[in-house]
């Protein structure tokens, strides 16, 4: 698209969804190409659970970029709500990013996220991680492997981990834009609120201190959060859901230790997303089976595709 000298540029869009397996780095790349943190990432499967949107504005041209959960075979209700949101997405944007690892068996849940790209909109494959590889005859194997399945425009190597070829990605995705007004405010970084991204800081530290048996079976909902009129201070109290009764003891921890190192460390990252002072206050709750049950999962906010 070219314009004259003196004419302003005309705007554009571009909805992306990021799909792919777990672990995969959909959130790392989303992170990556925001320039803030609006998805969670930690090494456990499974940590994004709902649709996370990034915005970048460059020029005319704004990206919105869907961070969806990892595909995989469902295992309870939530699970398949997941899945049913990451297949979802696919008829929602303007082009599809699928994320691949650099070597290794492709799972039968990406083969039919391949086959559902066949008749969906447009998509370009991306082999991530390429930091941890040596040997470019195993990648440009990688490459062929993923162009075979001919649903790529393109297929492209980056490390959303080191920003390897991340900047390239936006010249790729802008010609896939609909002409018309942003959707968003050219400053806007993600559509979440304030409560949101508090709560995904905190299941974030859950998932990195816990143990194995017992993150997934947490969900994490703001109940207030209330800013102070005398001073530079917000008041947020959390609600952390577990499964089990026998799970409420080992997010307490030992003399409460575990809580307040979820805590502590979940307040930090709060104080600096909101540029103030924060006073973090957790505590356990128990819903047996919530993962199965669907009118938890409404009332803890996940949503039906």
């Amino acid at each position: 698209m070219t314009t004259k000298p003196n004419e302003p540029a005309r705007t554009s869009s571009v909805f992306v969804a990021l799909v792919g397996r777990p672990n995969v780095g959909k959130s790392s790349l989303t992170n990556r190409l925001v320039g803030e943190k609006v998805a969670i990432v930690t090494q456990k499967p499974q940590t994004t659970r709902n649709r996370i949107m990034g915005i970048v504005t460059k020029g005319p041209v704004q990206f919105v970029l869907m961070d969806t959960p990892g595909i995989h075979k469902p295992r309870n209700k939530l699970d398949a709500r997941m899945t049913q949101t990451a297949s979802a997405s696919l008829a929602d944007v303007d082009v599809t990013l699928m994320l691949f690892e650099p070597a290794g068996d492709f799972t039968e849940s990406e083969l039919k996220m391949v086959e559902a790209l066949k008749k969906a909109g447009p998509a370009v494959g991306i082999i991530n991680k390429v930091d941890l590889l040596s040997d470019f005859a195993a990648l440009e194997a990688r490459r062929r492997q993923v162009e075979e399945f001919g649903v790529f425009d393109k297929v492209l190597t980056l490390s959303a981990m080191d920003g390897t070829g991340c900047d390239a990605l936006f010249d790729v995705l802008a010609p896939y834009g609909s002409p018309g007004p942003h959707y968003f405010d050219d400053d806007a970084y993600t559509d979440l609120p304030e409560k949101e991204l508090v709560a995904e800081l905190v299941r974030e530290k859950a998932l990195l201190f816990l143990r194995e048996e017992v993150p997934h079976g947490i969900a994490v909902t703001v109940d207030s959060f209330k800013e102070r009129p005398d001073k530079d201070l917000i008041d947020i109290t959390v609600a952390i859901t577990c499964e089990k009764k026998s799970h409420k003891g080992m997010v307490i921890g030992k003399g409460g230790q575990m809580l307040k190192k979820i805590a502590t460390a979940a307040r930090l990252d709060c104080e600096e997303l909101l540029g103030t002072k924060v006073n973090l206050q957790c505590w356990v709750k128990v819903r047996e089976g919530w993962r199965d049950n669907e009118r938890q999962l409404d009332n803890l906010g996940f949503a039906k595709p």
